[in-house]
């Protein structure tokens, strides 16, 4: 098969055949359809410290994937040849504390799809039954390629309970666009996001915030009195990892204010503890997908139209798998939505 290689501990990725794999007991082998680009590929694909901490050449990034299964592993039982699937990249041990507990998005053991065991970067990728998601028929492929990222959008988006109250988002990435839409759709009063690209922040009105604020030329207290909120913001999701973002996020929460934190800081950041206390904020890290909770979720939020063509909005570029090295340096411009490629033309 075709397959984008990490050969060696080096800048790039290499389009090369490789052998077919074949699913071991109690896996499936899934022929890919498409593929999103996420920043842990842009990671490994430029070499960077975090990838040369955890990447062991040889071997084939991507975890962001939808597929049809063709092949079955010994034990296999409820998942049906045909099938279209997507896959939780997570793979987990099944027997730590938390595993045992139904916390298997906490697992002390995780091991992940496109970075500890070769991912979908390529025409055939084998994954646990356990990690499989059979979509419902019907379900639109780019679309099912992104379940990951929607799915961390919504983990995020749904930590706390929004209904009727006011969110603000940092952070107009893909999966904050993502949890925008989600925020809009499960009933939140006012949805504001941040951003510094202006192409971003065009895709946020799209997909329907009431205000996307450009924070290199308004502060977030403005926007809190055009909306003529009088207290901060109940919710806030912080997406960005941005050093800035967290602290002026707490500066304009209400008392008992809430933060989900899925932004990976890169660098230490300063927080006004003072006013976590006094005014009880509680600020919850947030990570990956609950399994399979979100997934559920994501599935029954897919039949509402509206969010659907919100998360159309977000992919903004679809590309042939032969045109992957556009499609990483688009991904890596960091001024659009998604990246997805399509695997049926490579």
């Amino acid at each position: 098969m075709k397959a984008l290689s990490k050969a060696r501990p080096a800048p790039g990725l290499e389009l090369v055949e490789v052998p077919d794999p074949q699913p071991g007991p109690g896996e499936v082998l899934v022929r890919v359809l498409r593929t999103g680009i996420c920043g842990t590929d842009l990671h490994i694909e430029s070499w960077d410290p975090w990838a040369a901490e955890h990447i062991k050449p040889p071997m084939i990034p991507g975890h962001e994937f939808v597929g049809e299964v063709v092949g079955l592993g010994e034990g296999v039982c409820d998942t049906p040849l045909g099938a279209i699937v997507s896959g939780e990249g997570h793979i987990v041990c099944g027997m730590c504390r938390n595993c045992r507990a139904g916390r298997r998005h906490m697992c002390i053991r995780t091991r992940s799809i496109g970075v500890d065991r070769d991912g979908a970067f390529a025409q055939l990728v084998t994954l646990p039954e356990s990690n499989v998601w059979v979509h419902q028929p019907g379900t639109d492929l780019d679309l099912a390629a992104i379940f990951d990222p929607f799915g961390n959008a919504v983990h995020t988006a749904l930590m706390f309970p929004l209904v009727g109250e006011d969110v603000l988002i940092t952070g107009a990435g893909p999966i904050g666009l993502m949890a925008a839409a989600v925020a809009r759709h499960v009933g939140a009063r006012r949805v504001v996001i941040t951003d510094v690209s202006p192409q971003r922040l065009a895709l946020a009105e799209k997909v329907g915030v009431d205000v996307a604020v450009d924070v290199t030329t308004t502060r977030i207290h403005e926007v809190q009195r055009t909306l003529g909120l009088k207290e901060g913001f109940d919710v806030g999701l912080e997406m960005s990892g941005h050093p800035s973002a967290l602290p002026e996020m707490v500066e304009n929460l209400t008392h008992g204010g809430r933060v989900a934190m899925l932004g990976l800081p890169t660098q230490p950041i300063a927080v006004d503890w003072d006013k976590v206390v006094t005014h009880m904020l509680t600020i919850r890290g947030v990570y990956g997908r609950e399994m399979f909770e979100s997934w559920n979720a994501m599935s029954a939020m897919l039949e509402s139209p509206d969010l659907r063509a919100a998360l159309d909005t977000v992919i903004t570029d679809r590309l042939p798998a032969s045109a992957w090295a556009d499609g990483f340096a688009r991904a890596r411009e960091a001024t659009g939505g998604k990246v997805v490629l399509d695997w049926t033309e490579i």
